[in-house]
């Protein structure tokens, strides 16, 4: 590790409601979270990042905030939280929690004064209310779209019960946007990052990095068509075989210009200020941000050296498993975070998109936030999703930078297709009317024990989503033991990574290499990485990790190696 711990971190992020559950009512908790600190210090990881455990209604699964400074009852107290933080830094375990400051719940105590209050009042300029157009007011005050589906704007009746203003929410209605223009918001902002800094945090992930700031005049936008890329340059895919849109659609249009409801310009303001705040902070306190920004030279611009410490690589976890197209990102990724003296990140799978052992093989368009379900097409089989993944993941661990890892990867843990519509609890499901299976795929609570009830993710059978039969032969205790289990994959590439100091070195890339193949030197480390369907030849070299069992020097298809140089 370097003296800036975050800049070769392993970071592993944590679904509260899905990671472990202490009381046996289903739903993963605080407590939950620090009884399995054990299992994370042995798998390697540097530091935790935590999804919202704020008080919350849950609409979004915790992105809808109702109170920034307390822990919702679902995951136990503040004193809970202080205890799991406590825990984890015995443990040399760093504590990044999630930010949400592009919307609070409607539950909030300032959304119900604003709706309370009258129009133009200062409790209503917290937010974006604004009048309608057309002669009564009926139409919305421009025609942006939601990302959960549907329009992006929601009309209230007044006190008197009449139709009035409409207030603007770019995810669910239950989400309302604040207006970062207002001094009164940046102010409380400062004063929850503050409370959890004295609370020992050592970070935050900003959810939304690339929004808050708003177009002036908000005026009417036509995002590129849907199923296409990111926009930009970048080309992004989910898959080899089809474009995909990112959740958050409509970042950038073809000519690379930002919707006006992202990555407009004032955001970074904030940014410098949050930065001054968390520099008086021992400890090296970090910003990383959720910024959907293409292509890779904007997003970083997010990271320039007095703004935030790292941005997630979204276009790394968009390339599909193709060797030309991982050379590309590579090292558009290292050239554009190296210009402004940041670190690259590397992430294949989190919290909203189809995990990797699943999307790294999929052979139909899926569309970031989409999902995936029982009528979707193009499916691979776990075995081979799973290989796929494998391989994919012994790649990023041996790039220099900062890895994330999203729970569950490390079991090898595919997206759960078949959920009952019943059981669902994404948004975009509901705002969709099911066109989209949404993220829920993602987030089945994890196997501990293989023959425990709910495979020991509580003492319960319990669960807020169904777990699938398929979790007791995946679970941690059937993996633990076993080296060639995709447990022991990342437990041991993790601390090859921090042996080597692999996070710390330079990519060196190997020529004379087959097109479907990977392959370069980091420090006194050879990844060669096969993405084709046709074996290839190792070089010499003690093989040190293979992401599959290997035959004399032969790298089958869809693996990945680690060599001595």
């Amino acid at each position: 590790m370097t003296p800036e711990w975050w800049r070769t971190a392993a970071i592993y992020q944590i679904y509260p409601r899905s990671f472990a559950d202490a009381n046996g009512d289903g739903m993963g908790d605080l407590a939950g979270i620090t009884s399995r600190l054990g299992a994370l210090q042995e798998l390697g990881i540097d530091a935790i990042w935590l999804s919202p455990f704020y008080t919350s209604p849950q609409r979004d699964a915790g992105y809808d905030v109702a109170d920034y400074r307390d822990v919702d009852p679902l995951f136990g107290t503040l004193a809970d939280f202080d205890a799991m933080v406590a825990e984890s830094h015995a443990r040399g375990i760093r504590v990044i929690v999630d930010l949400v400051p592009n919307h609070s719940s409607d539950a909030h105590v300032w959304f119900q004064a604003a709706l309370a209050a009258a129009p133009g009042s200062a409790e209503r300029a917290r937010y974006l209310f604004r009048d309608g157009r057309g002669d009564d007011g009926s139409e919305a005050p421009n025609n942006w779209k939601s990302v959960f589906g549907g329009p992006a704007w929601t009309r209230v009746l007044e006190a008197d019960g009449t139709p009035g203003q409409w207030y603007l929410h770019l995810f669910d209605s239950s989400q309302p946007d604040f207006d970062w223009t207002n001094e009164e918001v940046r102010d409380e902002f400062r004063d929850i990052l503050r409370f959890w800094l004295d609370r020992g945090v050592d970070g935050f992930r900003v959810d939304v990095a690339h929004g808050m700031v708003k177009a002036e005049g908000l005026p009417d936008y036509t995002p590129p068509a849907e199923g296409g890329s990111m926009g930009g340059a970048g080309g992004l895919t989910t898959d080899a075989a089809a474009s995909g849109a990112p959740l958050e659609p409509g970042i950038s249009d073809e000519h690379g210009g930002s919707a006006p409801y992202w990555a407009q310009d004032g955001v970074h303001e904030i940014y410098r200020d949050w930065r001054l705040l968390l520099d008086e902070y021992p400890g090296e306190r970090v910003l990383a941000a959720e910024a959907w920004v293409d292509p890779l030279s904007r997003v970083a611009k997010w990271v320039r050296p007095d703004e935030m410490h790292q941005a997630f690589n979204f276009a790394y976890l968009e390339t599909p498993w193709n060797a030309a197209a991982l050379r590309r990102v590579i090292d558009d990724s290292l050239d554009a975070f190296a210009a402004v003296g940041a670190p690259s990140t590397w992430v294949l799978s989190n919290h909203d998109v189809v995990r990797h052992a699943t999307r790294l093989s999929v052979t139909e368009a899926n569309p970031q936030g989409h999902g995936l379900g029982p009528r979707s097409k193009g499916l691979p089989s776990f075995e081979a999703g799973l290989r796929r993944a494998r391989a994919a993941t012994a790649l990023m661990l041996a790039l220099p930078g900062s890895a994330y890892i999203y729970q569950g990867e490390e079991l090898g843990l595919p997206e759960v297709i078949d959920l009952p519509d019943g059981a669902r609890q994404d948004p975009t499901w509901f705002r969709t009317a099911g066109e989209r299976y949404g993220r829920d795929g993602c987030r089945v609570p994890l196997p501990w024990e293989s023959s425990a009830p709910s495979y020991g993710f509580g003492p319960a059978d319990a669960s807020w989503l169904p777990q699938p039969e398929q979790w007791a032969s995946l679970a941690r205790d059937v993996q633990r033991g076993d080296p060639a289990s995709t447990l022991s994959l990342y437990r041991d590439a993790l601390a090859l990574r921090r042996e080597r100091r692999l996070g710390a070195g330079a990519v060196e890339w190997l020529p004379g290499q087959p097109e479907s193949v990977v392959a370069f030197r980091n420090g006194d480390i050879v990844v060669i990485a096969n993405t084709g369907d046709a074996p290839v030849e190792l070089p010499a070299g003690e093989v040190l990790l293979s992401s599959e069992p290997l035959d004399g020097r032969v790298l089958p298809a869809d693996t990945t190696a680690w060599l001595a140089a």
